[in-house]
């Protein structure tokens, strides 16, 4: 009676198992976390929190082959989106708002689509992860094609929601990146590139906001700055892509141009002003004496890429990079 009463109110597939998955299993250390005074409970986090490091060193080859991919897309035309539901699919949508501001990339380049759309930023939506065709709806809405990369993020390596877009990326030939927190036997995942993250049993049982969402956060950080990194978004290490739009963007350009081209304040702001904000030229112009027009046209030339455009005019201005 128990049991018929249960299905009466849960709707779920109540043989649905998923207690043998790494990231649901019972984490030793942590037993009696409730019963521990709280600087031991701050040192077992800290000392668990190391592992995520590890765990992306670990997948060190894959997450290499997927940069390079996504770049050679991304050169042609493609775009790349991450595709999560509920932490999985917050920490797509993080790093996804980060790259137009830090890199000045177009708002559609990298995107990214959780389950149950906005609103489930900031309040709860689960059961939409459950939804297979949910996925398929809403890449299409975005236009997804053979030209774009996926992301399908998964810690537990068994949403619905994230499967069947990748299950979907496949039959259009885009390219499809699977990034899990669990053994390729316990959870196999439809994608070319395979990046699993094993970060172990979370502390707080199947808690995966934790060790599986800082492992994905530092996987993505690392995937997306270095592609910005190969399409010419950096020289040295600044960002010379920055999008100066607050006053913080502003003093970071300043100083870029200080340290570079050894402008100072009123040099940099008139180089910006020539630009409209662009420190990337304004460094070209700084060193070349070329006009705008010139700038322009020799930096799409070599695709935005500054080294080269620098090198090709025979640059002999020291850089302080």
């Amino acid at each position: 009676m128990k049991d018929s009463s249960m299905r009466g109110k849960y709707k779920f597939d109540l043989n649905y198992d998923r207690g043998e998955l790494l990231t649901e299993q019972n984490n030793p250390k942590s037993i009696n976390i409730d019963k521990i005074p709280t600087k031991e409970i701050v040192e077992l986090f800290n000392k668990e929190d190391q592992l995520p490091q590890l765990a992306v060193k670990k997948a060190i080859p894959e997450i290499t082959r997927a940069i390079d991919e996504i770049t050679l897309r991304l050169k042609s035309e493609g775009r790349l989106f991450y595709l999560g539901a509920g932490t999985s699919g917050r920490i797509g949508v993080i790093d996804a708002a980060e790259c137009p501001p830090t890199f000045c990339t177009p708002p559609d380049l990298v995107q990214a689509i959780i389950a149950g759309g906005t609103e489930s930023l900031i309040s709860s939506s689960e059961g939409k992860e459950d939804i297979e065709k949910l996925a398929k709806e809403d890449l299409k809405k975005k236009y997804f094609s053979n030209k774009d990369c996926l992301i399908g993020i998964t810690a537990g390596g068994t949403t619905p929601y994230v499967k069947s877009g990748l299950v979907y990326a496949k039959e259009l030939k885009a390219l499809s990146i699977a990034i899990s927190c669990v053994p390729y036997d316990q959870a196999p995942l439809p994608c070319e590139i395979d990046i699993r993250l094993l970060t172990g049993p979370e502390l707080i049982v199947g808690s995966t906001r934790l060790k599986a969402g800082t492992a994905t956060k530092m996987a993505l950080n690392i995937i997306s700055s270095a592609v910005m990194i190969r399409l010419g978004k950096v020289l040295g290490n600044r960002m010379v892509d920055v999008a100066v739009t607050n006053k913080k963007l502003l003093d970071r350009s300043l100083r870029i141009l200080k340290d570079v081209v050894d402008a100072d304040k009123d040099q940099a702001i008139s180089l910006l002003n020539q630009t409209n904000g662009s420190v990337k030229l304004a460094i070209l112009i700084a060193i070349s004496n070329l006009d705008i027009e010139q700038a322009k046209s020799l930096l799409s030339t070599f695709d935005g890429h500054l080294r080269p455009a620098l090198e090709y005019i025979n640059c002999q201005h020291k850089l302080y990079i």
